[in-house]
């Protein structure tokens, strides 16, 4: 009869294996990002930051990323949609600054599942469009059974180099991404599992481009978007008062998925 070893990780189905536990493995992978962050609302904004954490700054971080030459999918690729905002936590045992993530879309199951019940990221499934290119501009939709609920806009204004690449360098070179694994109880109300995961991560750009971005959310019914509707409509109510940044980015990113951790 199967019976699960002590020092292997698994995901659901369990019983068909697994791989031993190694804590320096790593994800490697090439990436194309588009991230924008904008000026919005702190009230409508802190309704959805958990109450143990302190919101830095009233803004929503997006970025588009195409992920390729992933090494654990051998090879394969995806697209990410990610939704954050910037945070810091005090607790008991620990003190940092990351992004909170308040959604993360993908076009891929694989990533969804491991990201989701390893390190809590909120992850769920939508079509997102490879970025439609005709320099200097870009733009990608993302989407849900033929309903676009986000579209998003670039034009390339100036390459960015020097001092002003390496500080980019710099902001990406250490990320603290922090996620909430929460896993309801079975027939009844609230949580059976309930932790703040930081899951640490890294964007090392190699070329990068500033310039113009927009984005727009659209309101979904739940005819379109039965299961994501509520969180659409969210993101959606919270104006968009000013574009803070807008950058194009390409090179690769490396994430330490078994070197996250609970934070208290």
């Amino acid at each position: 009869m199967f019976r699960p070893e002590k020092d292997f990780t698994y995901l659901m189905p369990i019983h068909f294996g697994g791989g031993k536990f190694d804590p320096e493995s790593k994800i490697y992978q090439k990436v194309t990002s588009l991230a924008m962050s904008y000026e919005t609302d702190r009230k409508i904004l802190e309704n959805f930051i958990p109450e143990e954490f302190e919101l830095l700054v009233p803004e929503v971080q997006v970025a588009f990323s195409k992920f390729t030459e992933i090494n654990w999918m051998h090879g394969g690729q995806y697209n990410v949609i990610n939704v954050s905002a910037p945070v810091s936590f005090t607790g008991k045992k620990d003190q940092l600054e990351g992004d909170y993530t308040l959604v993360t879309w993908e076009n891929n199951t694989q990533p969804i599942l491991g990201g989701r019940e390893q390190t809590g990221i909120p992850k769920i499934y939508a079509d997102i469009a490879d970025l439609h290119i005709l320099k200097p501009h870009y733009a990608t939709t993302t989407s849900y059974e033929g309903n676009t609920f986000l579209n998003m806009n670039f034009e390339a204004t100036n390459a960015i180099t020097g001092n002003d690449l390496e500080q980019l360098k710099s902001q990406f070179k250490t990320m603290n991404t922090i996620g909430w694994r929460y896993i309801p109880k079975v027939g009844a109300p609230g949580a059976e599992l309930s932790q703040f995961i930081l899951y640490p991560q890294s964007i090392k750009a190699e070329t990068a481009q500033i310039g113009k971005g927009s984005l727009k959310w659209t309101e979904q019914t739940p005819m379109q978007n039965p299961s994501q509707y509520h969180i659409i409509n969210s993101l959606a109510s919270l104006p968009i008062k000013k574009i803070n940044q807008a950058v194009l980015m390409d090179g690769s990113a490396e994430l330490h998925a078994m070197g996250a951790k609970i934070i208290k």
